[in-house]
């Protein structure tokens, strides 16, 4: 997909919201355990009420491969339901070289058709080039995120001063270009958005965490947004499992509509 059809989208439907089927089927409503693949039927209630709130899809790779072949069918049906016009990502945070990274792009550009795959850049611009290779598909590399955990690597201070993870946005930004290279940034980090967007100011930034991880929409659409919107802003739990009964899909809806009404506004 192009940069221009996800702008367009954008301003068709006055939203910039990812919905994230980061679907585990111990959370899933119960009465979906009957159906012969219980992961597909979630997902396709999920995108029928939500597909004209949003712009974006990321299913989380894990929780369809940790159920084997069964995951598999059920991710590839889901891929094959989204409507072409919106952006797909496979949040599967990739990150090998040579022929192992060559066969990472192949199974989630051609095999499954996605639009977007977010990787890992520690192994350097190797690892990430193979991906860069698809014309019309984006790279989405890992760049501040939101978990505790972030704080052991990325904002280590350098010799020169700067956080690593600014050096990471900095040299991995040159790799490919802003059709098609985008980054992540958790949005706990809002505060940091100001210095993100001096060092990659045209990239569209991914930005998961609003919601049950504590993430500030109002505070991310302030310090991220730039002339083309460039953000995709995720959320997963916060929507998806705001019900667990018959009518889970209608107050998926309900949580999705309260986000794209908060985005159209800036719109």
């Amino acid at each position: 997909m192009k940069k221009e059809e996800i702008i367009k989208q954008i301003r068709t439907k006055k939203s910039f919201l990812c919905v994230g089927l980061d679907t585990d089927i111990s959370k899933i409503p119960k009465f979906l355990l009957s159906y012969d693949d219980p992961i597909f039927e979630f997902n396709k209630r999920i995108i029928d009420a939500t597909k004209d709130l949003c712009v974006a899809y990321k299913p989380n790779i894990a929780f369809y491969e940790s159920m084997g072949a069964k995951g598999w069918t059920s991710l590839e049906k889901t891929i094959k339901y989204i409507p072409k016009n919106i952006f797909t990502i496979a949040d599967a945070k990739r990150g090998d070289i040579g022929n192992t990274a060559k066969k990472y792009a192949e199974t989630f550009f051609s095999t499954y058709n996605f639009d977007s795959i977010t990787v890992a850049p520690y192994m350097g611009d190797d690892s990430v080039t193979p991906f860069l290779e698809y014309s019309n598909k984006w790279t989405i590399i890992l760049g501040l995120t939101s978990n505790k955990g972030s704080n052991s690597f990325q904002n280590l201070v350098l010799e020169n001063g700067s956080k690593l993870y600014k050096e990471v946005l900095s040299v991995s930004s040159s790799w490919g270009n802003t059709d098609n290279t985008m980054f992540v940034v958790g949005a706990t980090k809002a505060q940091d958005l100001k210095e993100i967007r001096k060092i990659i100011p045209n990239h569209f930034l991914l930005i998961p965490g609003i919601g049950v991880q504590g993430g500030d929409l109002e505070e991310v659409i302030k310090n991220g947004l730039n002339s083309d919107i460039g953000v995709l802003i995720n959320s997963s739990r916060g929507i998806i499992y705001a019900g667990d009964d018959e009518k889970f899909a209608e107050k998926a809806r309900l949580k999705a509509e309260i986000i794209q009404q908060q985005m159209a506004k800036y719109l």
